[in-house]
């Protein structure tokens, strides 16, 4: 994720901080600074960062639910709106994205019932209002962390994607009915608590605002993934190419390739010798060489010689990973040392866009 930092590995999974989680302590350090002075902005401070652990441990219990059933997690990054397990796939079996949706919640609940017990068997009072009357300082923090929590569960058990209650929906329906059939109505059921809380926020709290746009977009994007995933599910990498391409060799110029790129729509070029790939020139890369050695340089000079390829019969879903690892728009299509095209991250689209058309007719076809 860009925009954030590596903190560190818990359990061998790297835990990443973003920019913006930053920015929200100091304005928040500021702002108990401004109403209390230090002593409140560094509790203020120690609170907060306090919450954002019980985050981590509730994204831990995700990540360690998922490796369970042999689903590694690329990393945990911390945001203003809690934390984010990115996890490899998500798994199509109903019950294993059940019990990995479940657990960070459980996680959340045991917390809850730990700081219940440790607050109870110290004598001291539950709710924090009370414990500020009756109780020491160190009384007062821990309630506040476990009403914090509380309605953290509360929040994310909710049936709405992206909260873990939406993955849970989707994993109960998808065990009586079709997996894109169930992540449409849980997508559906997002976007109407989104409204609600948009509502809700208009008149009262403009922070549920924030929060409906984050579930709105959260629904949106997992039923357009899992959209994805099944038209592109059992395709191979030759089926999807572009096998009508240019290529260059190392010895033409950059005005050759500007050529090529204004007379039609291609932007990347693998560039061979003979029947071998030897390096690809990028968009950027075509850029970069024109503006720092004019039209006349040498493709072979801007173009780059480390790049990734795809093979015609793997599958277009573990190419597309490899695009996105190495934040590609285009990979040479190779096999056997021969080049027999081009995937782009285009054609996969347009690819897409015409199967969901095609389906889409099928389904609304009338019956004879």
């Amino acid at each position: 994720m860009g925009w954030s930092w590596k903190l560190g590995k818990i359990r061998g999974i790297e835990l990443r901080l973003h920019a913006t989680f930053v920015i929200l302590v100091v304005w928040l350090a500021l702002a108990f600074y401004r109403q209390a002075g230090s002593a409140a902005a560094a509790r203020g401070v120690l609170f907060i960062l306090s919450l954002f652990a019980s985050v981590v441990v509730h994204e831990l219990g995700h990540a360690l639910a998922a490796r369970r059933f042999g689903v590694p997690t690329k990393d945990i990054t911390l945001l203003p709106i809690g934390g984010v397990a990115r996890l490899e796939y998500i798994p199509d079996r109903p019950k294993q994205e059940l019990f990995i949706a479940l657990a960070g919640p459980a996680v959340t609940l045991g917390l809850v019932i730990v700081l219940y017990i440790v607050l109870r068997a110290s004598g001291l009072p539950t709710l924090p209002s009370a414990t500020m009357q009756a109780g020491p300082a160190w009384g007062v923090f821990l309630a506040q962390l476990m009403w914090v929590n509380s309605t953290l569960f509360l929040f994310n058990i909710l049936p709405a994607f992206p909260m873990d209650g939406g993955r849970v929906l989707r994993a109960v329906l998808a065990l009586r009915m079709d997996y894109l059939r169930a992540t449409d109505v849980a997508a559906r059921f997002g976007r109407w608590f989104a409204f609600l809380f948009g509502i809700v926020g208009l008149f009262y709290n403009p922070f549920l605002v924030l929060i409906a746009l984050f579930v709105w977009l959260g629904a949106a994007g997992e039923s357009s993934a899992v959209h994805v995933r099944s038209s592109l599910a059992g395709v191979n990498v030759g089926r999807v190419m572009v096998s009508d391409i240019q290529t260059l060799s190392p010895n033409d110029t950059l005005d050759a390739a500007l050529q090529h790129v204004l007379g039609g729509f291609q932007h990347d070029f693998p560039v061979v010798d003979g029947d071998r790939v030897i390096g690809v020139l990028t968009q950027r890369a075509l850029l970069t060489g024109l503006a720092k050695q004019g039209t006349a340089s040498k493709v072979g000079d801007s173009m780059e010689q480390s790049f990734r390829v795809a093979e015609p019969n793997e599958p277009v879903q573990a190419a597309i990973a490899r695009l996105h690892e190495c934040r590609c728009r285009s990979l040479p299509v190779v096999r056997d040392g021969t080049l027999h095209g081009m995937l782009t991250l285009d054609n996969i689209g347009e690819f897409v866009m015409i199967r969901s058309a095609i389906r889409g007719s099928v389904m609304t076809r009338p019956a004879v």
